[in-house]
């Protein structure tokens, strides 16, 4: 049976961890705001890009540029997998993981028995999950999250891109959390390279409905381009995808930071119950004590008065 002593010492532990979880989730909320309002400025941006590039390619620039065009074969693949660089978030850094691994196992098992499957890995967590499991790294973007920058997505989109222009591998998807709301994220698993011909659609987007309706040919605009769509679009590929990474690292830092402030809130909470617990116990503890002592004293007492 626990002591006062232990028991006083469990409080005065419960307490501090409850100190520090209330403090994160002051942390997270205040970055939350932050990354939610990176994520509303960049949305229409990266949107309409992609609007753009799908009105190109039904005017007939299917195969203008080498990103647009689909290999004959897919050979080898690289898989972006965005994770957090620190835990404490609930289940989100498991969850992108998971759907990772799921795609790698519906559709890219026979690479990955191969070793042509690569894994872009941002995000600590993510990197030392798949570097232990012998997944081939070629990209390992830990600790970007500190300080995250446009340019962490311009490293990314390079290699991407790169790799692909020089049949490296023959498709690229990217996996991460896009933010829904504080406390729901949605796992996402995206096409990446070559652009499919139709703009994805994350649930956010088809929820706000930020993409033009898919009207009949009739009611259709058709634009007139100079320089012409090739040249247009050898501008605008390498910034959709570079913006659709960053898009992503935005959506998932948001995400992270949503979780671990749901994480920190729940653990503050538990801890009010566990001290509530705790102490009870105590007092409990100290009734007998005291009753135990009474108890005591008066047996003394009676032991003296039969002498």
């Amino acid at each position: 049976m626990a002591t006062l002593r232990d028991i006083r010492t469990r409080i005065a532990s419960v307490q501090n961890t409850q100190q520090v979880t209330r403090a994160m989730k002051m942390v997270a909320a205040a970055k939350l705001r932050r990354a939610q309002e990176n994520i509303f400025k960049t949305r229409p941006y990266a949107y309409k890009i992609g609007e753009i590039i799908e009105h190109l390619k039904r005017q007939g620039a299917v195969n203008a540029h080498p990103l647009l065009r689909e290999h004959p074969s897919v050979n080898a693949a690289l898989i972006i997998v965005v994770t957090g660089d620190r835990g404490l978030a609930g289940a989100f850094n498991t969850n992108v993981i998971k759907s990772a691994e799921t795609l790698i196992t519906s559709q890219f098992s026979e690479l990955h028995r191969q070793g042509t499957l690569q894994i872009a890995a941002v995000g600590r967590k993510g990197a030392e999950y798949f570097g232990k499991r012998g997944y081939n790294l070629v990209g390992d973007f830990s600790g970007v999250f500190s300080e995250l920058s446009f340019e962490t997505a311009l490293s990314i989109g390079s290699l991407a891109m790169k790799g692909y222009v020089e049949e490296r591998w023959d498709i690229v998807k990217i996996v991460y959390n896009e933010f829904k709301n504080t406390i729901a994220q949605n796992r996402i698993v995206a096409p990446l390279i070559p652009i499919p011909p139709e703009q994805f659609r994350t649930p956010v987007m088809l929820n706000e409905d930020v993409t033009a309706p898919d009207l009949d040919e009739k009611y259709r605009a058709h634009y007139l381009f100079d320089p012409d769509s090739e040249h247009i679009l050898d501008s605008l590929v390498p910034q959709f995808v570079n913006f659709e990474i960053w898009r992503a690292l935005l959506e998932s830092s948001a995400a992270e930071q949503g979780a671990r402030m749901v994480a920190m809130d729940n653990a503050t909470s538990n801890a009010t119950e566990l001290l509530q617990s705790l102490r009870l116990q105590y007092n409990r503890a100290r009734q007998s004590a005291i009753t135990t002592e009474i108890l005591e004293i008066i047996s003394g007492a009676n032991a003296l008065e039969e002498h």
